[in-house]
């Protein structure tokens, strides 16, 4: 049986940015009613109005959110990017960034995934308006494992800047301070009915009284994870990150950014009109953040046209840190899960933010962090620095010597009360590029560890290229004589993104079956700025389909 690739070409045509896609995209080739799916992805500056105001923002084919791609699975689903790194899209990772004018060919084939995941740009801010959804139905002839939903929508959660994103990261980068907090949140690209000049494109999902619809939640925005509700309503988890669960219902959801949530909800109120809102979990002490709440309205058809004010949901407080923790250890995999035993690699990795001592010289504004310091963030107290003039990937493929170390640490190099009062001596981490090496067929158990270095914070954890099983999460210091206690060996949820909780711990486990150089990192873009980040080097496996495919020949060129 040949293999045959989706293709998906990005034309960039705004001059001032480099562009690197990550297109979470694919086709795979079955024996029958497989498709190749070709979508074409032009990346250019558009004119959008939001909050009074109209800013030249970076979108895909003039749309914000972009393009949604709808797929069933069997001819195009995925994340995983099996023996594929060199379409997973992060710059300097796998690829250098598409230069503007220049364009990309992504293709690959993945297998095993149906519900929700995204796609977006993982170049410095540009995500901030530069992402689209992917709804994966299941295969032609077969079923939802829960009744079908009369009708689907998507609530794509999101970030506005009443600025150019880009220039807020710069002049953060400049000065070492955190940067400007979000204007607004939106639903689909709206930010709904709260905010100025914004109430008549305030997003509208319709329903019909009776009925059971599907809601898939997308949490897109840049930096903030989010509680979301629906006022009057019950919802009913049913999937999370492309894989299905248990089924259980809750009032509140909470996403950290680049975290999926299906959810069903029946229409079994008065009919009327509800509202959809979310406002931010932020639960760093004493951090500032967007205080705001966008909506979207749940409308039902025998209201439609009404002018009657919707009815509000109450919302967690933003530092709601129960409500954020029952919502995330709820999760369970609908299935008996293939957790890995006998474990080759138990890592013990810190993540945390930090902050650097400015040399003596420095001018102030550019040491704007307290006490003449920037921010920093590392995990094993190295503070992951990207590559500048060629990527992990082909660094590595090519056998290019000078680009990464192959010596993270696989456990913090001084161990201390990680979520308690930290000495000042364990503040400044060290800077590198170091991978961590991993023999094809490794079965790979994490321990990540929150710190309170400078703050604590809870961290969405994301891996490129592998879902993971979440055993267990708590808070405090992991202890190992008595927290494995706690491990979920039977069906904990299979995810790609994982919470890390404030001052807490959280444990994965995965088989490293896809070769090539996969980025672990903080899903909040600006820590991944300040270091919060490490990569994993999969080596090639023995048998056919185990080894990385040689680089297409319109790779980007730095």
């Amino acid at each position: 049986m040949g293999r045959v690739f989706s293709s998906m070409s990005s034309k960039t045509l705004c001059s001032l940015f480099l562009l690197s896609l990550m297109l979470l995209f694919s086709s795979l080739v079955s024996l029958a009613n497989a498709k190749t799916h070709k979508h074409e992805f032009v990346v250019q500056a558009t004119k959008v109005k939001r909050l009074c105001k109209t800013h030249n923002s970076i979108t895909v084919n003039g749309q914000f959110p972009g393009p949604t791609l709808e797929v069933n699975n069997g001819d195009t689903h995925g994340v995983r990017q099996m023996t594929t790194a060199w379409a997973d899209g992060p710059e300097f990772i796998t690829q250098c960034p598409i230069r503007p004018g220049a364009s990309y060919t992504y293709r690959f084939t993945i297998s095993g995934q149906e519900g929700t995941l995204w796609w977006h740009a993982h170049s410095s801010w540009l995500r901030a308006t530069v992402y689209g959804s992917i709804i994966i139905h299941p295969k032609k002839g077969y079923s939802y494992p829960f009744p079908k939903p009369k009708r689907e929508a998507v609530i794509a959660l999101g970030e506005w800047w009443d600025a150019n994103p880009i220039d807020v990261i710069r002049e953060a980068t400049r000065t070492g301070a955190a940067p400007n907090v979000s204007d607004a949140y939106t639903i689909n690209g709206q930010p709904g009915d709260l905010y100025k000049c914004s109430s008549k494109d305030t997003v509208k999902v319709p329903v019909v009284a009776g009925e059971t619809n599907l809601l898939r939640v997308i949490n897109s925005a840049l930096n903030q994870q989010l509680f979301v509700t629906i006022a009057n309503h019950k919802l009913t988890v049913v999937g999370a990150d492309a894989s299905y669960v248990k089924p259980f219902t809750t009032k509140v959801l909470m996403l950290g950014p680049g975290q999926t949530t299906d959810v069903l909800i029946k229409a079994d109120q008065s009919p009327g009109r509800y509202y959809i809102a979310a406002r931010a979990y932020a639960s760093a002490q004493g951090a500032p953040f967007d205080n705001t709440t966008t909506t979207a309205i749940l409308e039902y058809n025998t209201a439609k046209g009404s002018t009657s004010k919707p009815i509000m949901p109450p919302l967690p407080a933003f530092n709601d840190t129960a409500t954020a923790t029952a919502f995330t250890t709820s999760f369970r995999s609908l299935e008996k899960a293939l957790v890995p035993t006998d474990i080759d690699h138990n890592l013990f990795i810190t993540a945390g933010l930090g902050i650097n001592q400015c040399p003596p010289k420095t001018r102030a504004r550019n040491c704007q962090a307290p006490n003449r310091t920037r921010f920093t963030a590392s995990m094993n107290n190295v503070s992951f620095v990207l590559p500048s003039n060629i990527s992990i990937l082909q660094a590595y493929h090519q056998g290019i010597p000078g680009v990464f170390t192959t010596d993270f640490p696989a456990k913090p190099p001084v161990a201390f009360d990680y979520t308690g009062n930290v000495s000042r001596s364990l503040w400044q981490p060290i800077r590198g590029t170091k991978v961590y090496k991993l023999k094809y067929g490794s079965k790979v158990q994490i321990v990540l560890q929150g710190t309170s270095i400078f703050t604590a914070e809870n961290h969405p954890i994301h891996l490129h290229g592998y879902d993971f099983y979440i055993l267990a999460e708590g808070f405090g210091n992991f202890n190992p004589k008595t927290d494995t206690s706690k491990f979920n060996l039977v069906d904990p949820p299979l995810r790609n993104t994982v919470s890390l909780p404030v001052k807490g711990w959280a444990v994965i486990r995965f088989v490293a079956d896809n070769p090539g150089t996969w980025i672990m990192h903080c899903h909040l873009d600006v820590h991944i700025g300040w270091g919060l980040a490490m990569v994993f080097v999969v080596e090639d496996g023995p048998g056919h389909g185990e080894k990385l495919e040689q680089p297409p020949p319109d790779l980007p060129v730095c």
